[in-house]
Formats: C-alpha cells, sequence, structure tokens
C-alpha cells in the first residue's frame, strides 16, 4: 500500500511538470505558425494529453478487461468537462471563443450521442470504431483547414505583444518540439505511475473494474487534461485550457473507442448499468456546456463550483452502485429526475442574469 501512495506522489509531480513543458512549447509553436491557441488546443495539446487513455483502453482491451476500457473514456469525459473546467474556472474565469459554442461543442454532443446510440446493442462493433476513426480524421482535417484561413497576421501580433518578437528560426521549431515531446513523454509517464498505484489500491480493496474504470482509472489518465488546463489557466492561455478539454472529449471517442474496439477484435461489450446511466450522464454534460459556455461567453466561478457539485453527486452514486446498494435502482432514477430539472432551472437562471449585459471577461 505505502508503494501504491509513493506512486500517486511522484506520477502527480510527473503530470504537472510535463503539462508545463507541453503548455510553454504547444503556445509558442502556435506563434510560431501563426496559428490561434484554440487550434493548437483542440489538437496538438488534447491529443497529446488523451495519450493515457488510448494507451489504457487497448492494453486494457487486449489483456480481455473491455470494462476498464469503457469506463476510462465516459469517466474521462464525464471528470474533463465537470472536474477539469470547473477547476479551471475556479482558478480563474475561463473566456469561452465563437468556435467552441457554434462548432466544436456541437460536435461533442454529437459524437457523445452517436456513442449511445452505438451502444445500444449492448456492445460497440468493430464496424461502429471504422466510422468513429474516420470521423476523427474528418474532424481533425478541419481544424487544420480553419486554421489556415485564420488571420495570421492578427495571430502573431497576440503572440509577439505576450512573449516578445521572436523570428521562426530553425532553433525557435526546434526548442518548442523539444519541450511539447518531453511534457507528452512525462505526462504519459506521470500517467502510468498514478494508475498503477491507484488500480492497486482499488484492487486491494475489492472494487469492480467497471468502477475502477469510471473512476480512479479516468480520474487518473485525465490528471493530463487537468494539470494542462490549469496550468494553461495560470499561465493565460484560456484558449487552451478549455479547448484542451473539448477536443480531448472529441478525440476520447471518435479515435480512442474507435481503435479500441478495432484491436478487441470482437468489440467492446456495454454493460446495461453503463447504458442506462453512465452514457446519459455523459451525454448531459456535453449538452449542458452550450448554456454555460454562452451566457457571456465565459465560465464563471460560479459555474465552475456548479460543474464541480455535480460530480460529487455523481461520483455519489457510482460509490453507492459499487456497493450494490439494496435502493440502487431508485437511487439512479432520482438523479436522472433530479439532476436535469435542476440542471434546466440553474441554466435559465444564469441566462437570466446575464441576458441583460455585455460579455465580459472579468464576469466571476
Amino acid at each position: 500500500m505505502i508503494v501504491a501512495i509513493l506512486l500517486l506522489i511522484a506520477g502527480g509531480g510527473l503530470l504537472l511538470v510535463g503539462a508545463e513543458s507541453l503548455v510553454k512549447g504547444a503556445s509558442r509553436l502556435a506563434g510560431l505558425l501563426g496559428i490561434s491557441p484554440l487550434i493548437v488546443g483542440l489538437t496538438v495539446v488534447a491529443y497529446g494529453t488523451s495519450a493515457p487513455e488510448m494507451a489504457v483502453s487497448i492494453q486494457s482491451s487486449l489483456a480481455g478487461q473491455g470494462d476498464i476500457a469503457l469506463g476510462n473514456v465516459i469517466g474521462s469525459n464525464i471528470f474533463n468537462v465537470l472536474v477539469i473546467l470547473g477547476l479551471s474556472a475556479l482558478v480563474a474565469p475561463l473566456v469561452v471563443a465563437q468556435q467552441l459554442i457554434r462548432l466544436d461543442v456541437p460536435i461533442m454532443i454529437g459524437v457523445s450521442a452517436l456513442l449511445l446510440i452505438f451502444s445500444l446493442d449492448q456492445r460497440l462493433q468493430p464496424s461502429d470504431g471504422v466510422i468513429l476513426l474516420v470521423g476523427g480524421a474528418v474532424y481533425t482535417v478541419f481544424l487544420i483547414y480553419l486554421s489556415r484561413r485564420e488571420n495570421n497576421a492578427e495571430v502573431q501580433a497576440e503572440y509577439d505583444q505576450e512573449y516578445g518578437l521572436k523570428e521562426a528560426s530553425q532553433d525557435n521549431w526546434l526548442i518548442n518540439l523539444g519541450w511539447m515531446g518531453l511534457g507528452l513523454g512525462t505526462l504519459v509517464l506521470g500517467s502510468r505511475l498514478f494508475i498503477n498505484g491507484a488500480v492497486a489500491i482499488a484492487t486491494a480493496i475489492g472494487v469492480s473494474e467497471l468502477v475502477i474504470g469510471l473512476t480512479i482509472v479516468a480520474a487518473g489518465t485525465s490528471l493530463p487534461e487537468l494539470a494542462t488546463s490549469v496550468v494553461a489557466t495560470l499561465r493565460g492561455e484560456r484558449d487552451i485550457a478549455v479547448g484542451n478539454v473539448v477536443g480531448s472529449n472529441i478525440f476520447n471517442i471518435l479515435t480512442v473507442l474507435g481503435v479500441t474496439s478495432l484491436v478487441s477484435g470482437t468489440g467492446i461489450a456495454i454493460p446495461n448499468a453503463v447504458i442506462n446511466f453512465d452514457l446519459p450522464v455523459m451525454v448531459a454534460v456535453a449538452v449542458a456546456c452550450i448554456p454555460i459556455f454562452a451566457t457571456g461567453n465565459v465560465i464563471s466561478r460560479w459555474e465552475g463550483v456548479l460543474f464541480s457539485g455535480y460530480y460529487v453527486a455523481y461520483a455519489t452514486y457510482l460509490i453507492l452502485r459499487a456497493a450494490d446498494h439494496s435502493h440502487l435502482g431508485l437511487f439512479s432514477q432520482i438523479m436522472l429526475l433530479f439532476v436535469i430539472p435542476i440542471t434546466v432551472i440553474t441554466l435559465a437562471t444564469v441566462l437570466v442574469r446575464t441576458w441583460p449585459h455585455k460579455p465580459s471577461s472579468d464576469r466571476s
């Protein structure tokens, strides 16, 4: 148990170091390329910080631990929005780019709903994986196309003001790529140490693989996103912070589950508990991003508290489910009937409060 705890501590420290290195390299590389931080957050940073999800899900699938692979992705997507954006907004209110509201969040909602539809036959088939992978490729190519249409002069001016004028020399390219490579490698290593320690502790206390995947493994593989988004927020790269979460969620569904279902050979079995509760929660969390993001184009500290509180409620349900409580079925229905109406009422209240005011990055 002591060794497992030490692994958790060491893994967490490496994740913080890796996140700092990745954000530094990615943000400066974006300036050299004339690409906005949002596009970098949605692609390079998001895909890079999702590398642990990819590695863990593939390894779990090959080892016949489909519940861990599935729970890892679903749990990570819920954790990314509720905990990562929640905590990042507590650090500083997050400004949300219009592209996220108009394009990327609707895509996140769409692919989440598609995964739910694919799961209705209780198995994510290899053919479903092909569709998801094609969707991931199309989305990435489209983002690259959008980046080429940006006003590169304005983006470059933004970086010149923040970091000082820099020539796009070969040395600068290599240095920034080196920072990114170091960051990604450190993130993957840190995640592996953290997960090994967490799973060892969970196994010792007799928790099921599905619950391990939805909670400890999901939180562990999401720590790169958490560390990267918080560090990006502290460094003022808030487009990277929000884009990282949205991009990671899209990548997790389209690419991670797409590859995982293919390498498994026979697909991934979907338990009824996931179809009836966890997947609907994931879709609901994605849908909740629209009104939250649209209120003044800012995720305020108050909304960060709201997101964090909902994750506490979700985690509480998982604990009760792991204990196989006699009232689990009733509690599940109450959660579905309670959380959704309260969310709608709360978000409607926020919209009413902010409607008469102009968008402001200082709202908290």
